[in-house]
């Protein structure tokens, strides 16, 4: 992730959206040879211009400071396309159902890419009533545990947040196929087909 804006990046939106550089000046109330400035990195746009710059961009703020931009490409927001990001600082854990630009505690996160589940994080699933039961089998310490499952169908998801020194274990429906994902602080996102 670039630190500040570049230049290429501007020239790049601003060629994208068919805009000269004299537009791109008269919607941020610069002149245009600041604009050629910024884009030949022989100057950057003050702070109090990165709003303005990137809505005349088209882009959220967080894209044009991390230099990409995000297209979701999943239109119909199908479930089973879901992203899950795990903030480092705190612990938070967010969902989306597509590419997302997503920050927490003043650090852009990347989507968790999940693995499949292995032998140290062993998943046993039982039926109970109208519900499965769901047992991580894993030790739960204060610096090693499994934070979260979901559940993700195509229409659906279930979340069940977990902390340390409890267990890792809890009933949900499963209704249709879709994946179990669950989350180990120290291994990632893992899932397993269902």
């Amino acid at each position: 992730m670039n630190t500040y804006i570049t230049g290429a990046m501007i020239k790049k939106l601003r060629e994208e959206k068919g805009m000269t550089q004299l537009q791109l000046a008269e919607a941020t109330g610069v002149s245009d040879k600041a604009v050629s400035k910024w884009e030949t990195s022989k100057g950057l746009p003050d702070i109090s211009l990165i709003e303005p710059l990137s809505k005349a961009l088209g882009v959220s703020v967080m894209e044009l400071m991390a230099g990409e931009t995000v297209i979701n490409r999943n239109l119909s927001s199908n479930i089973m396309f879901s992203k899950f990001y795990v903030c480092p600082v705190c612990g938070n854990v967010i969902h989306s159902t597509g590419a997302a630009v997503i920050s927490c505690c003043g650090i852009t996160l990347p989507p968790l890419e999940a693995e499949e589940i292995d032998k140290d994080h062993l998943v046993t699933i039982e039926p109970v009533e109208d519900e499965k039961f769901i047992t991580v089998h894993h030790d739960m310490t204060k610096s090693h545990f499994i934070s979260f499952a979901a559940y993700v169908t195509s229409d659906r998801m279930q979340f069940v947040k977990f902390y340390p020194e409890g267990n890792a274990e809890t009933r949900m429906q499963f209704r249709g196929r879709g994946y179990l994902y669950i989350y180990c602080n120290k291994h990632g996102l893992m899932r397993q087909k269902v």
